[in-house]
């Protein structure tokens, strides 16, 4: 039952990006270890009040692009997902390898380093298309004409919920982070003509190591955070800088006429104040009048129980 005015939505997608995992128990910088983040953000989505019908991985997976670093991604990921009864979409990114990627994730030996790894997957009518926009010896991305090409045929055919593009370098001003720039998407003017118009409803992103949100050719934009570490973006006297705190994933919620986006912080922060999960179950038994008078009017005693109620 909804509490408020709008229905519930269509679909729940969690977005994660740049896990970064290393081979053999290596830390990242020698201070992260990777694994516990992705653990973590794991362990949050089985708590978000709605279960996510898909997990959208923006690419870096792997750090170094190790053959063993996507079989641990695989053996922590997929044992998450399958309890949560949700698919799993990857994303190349900068640091992904293609022949390593593919073998590692699907078990298929790409036609050459150069064959990009595209993918379309369908999650209760909701598309999702996973594009490669990594560049073979580069941090930058782009979209060949083939691509570009590709991508203009299957959005020629509207999808029953839409689309959702997932990839890697999102195409979005960085002015947080100048650096950035440099190996920002080239040509995005490029991709616009392509998505400009059709059934695409929002881009994921990654890439950047924080988060943050835009417009590309009137479409909405949702960049993820890393699950590894993060980028500062108001750093002490620095150009960059790598932090390790501040980690996140985003939740993204369907609904027939917007898309939703929430940042889901990894660390755990004291409760000041609450009440525990079977006060819902209470709140739908009322009728939506006598719900507005418990928690909207200001001396009600729900909201005086919240001031006064302790912390678990």
């Amino acid at each position: 039952m909804q509490l408020g005015q709008h229905p519930a939505p269509t679909h729940t997608i969690a977005h994660l990006s740049d896990p970064h995992l290393l081979a053999g128990g290596v830390r990242q910088y020698g201070v992260v270890d990777t694994e516990v983040g992705l653990r973590r953000a794991l362990e949050r989505l089985a708590h978000v009040a709605l279960t996510p019908q898909a997990l959208v991985f923006t690419g870096d997976l792997a750090d170094k692009a190790e053959p063993e670093a996507y079989t641990r991604l695989r053996e922590i990921v997929e044992p998450a997902a399958a309890d949560l009864g949700a698919e799993v979409i990857w994303t190349m990114g900068n640091h992904d390898e293609r022949a390593a990627y593919s073998r590692g994730l699907f078990g298929v030996e790409p036609d050459s380093p150069e064959a990009t790894q595209d993918r379309v997957h369908d999650v209760a009518g909701l598309r999702i298309v996973a594009l490669d926009t990594s560049v073979v010896g580069y941090h930058h991305g782009e979209l060949t004409e083939d691509q570009l090409h590709w991508l203009a045929g299957v959005l020629a055919t509207p999808a029953p919920y839409g689309t959702i593009l997932a990839m890697h370098h999102p195409p979005v001003p960085t002015p947080m982070l100048p650096a950035a720039e440099v190996i920002e998407l080239a040509d995005q003017h490029l991709l616009a003509e392509v998505v400009r118009g059709t059934d695409v409803r929002t881009i994921l992103g990654g890439h950047l190591h924080f988060s943050t949100y835009s417009t590309f050719a009137g479409i909405p934009v949702s960049v993820a955070s890393a699950t590894c570490y993060t980028s500062d973006p108001a750093p002490m006297e620095r150009f960059v800088s790598g932090v390790d705190g501040h980690q996140s994933f985003s939740m993204m919620h369907v609904y027939d006429d917007r898309v939703v986006q929430t940042t889901v912080p990894l660390a755990e922060a004291p409760e000041l104040t609450g009440f525990p999960s079977d006060v819902r179950a209470q709140l739908e038994a009322l009728t939506p009048e006598e719900r507005r008078e418990h928690l909207s009017r200001k001396d009600s005693d729900f909201n005086n129980d919240l001031e006064s109620h302790e912390p678990r």
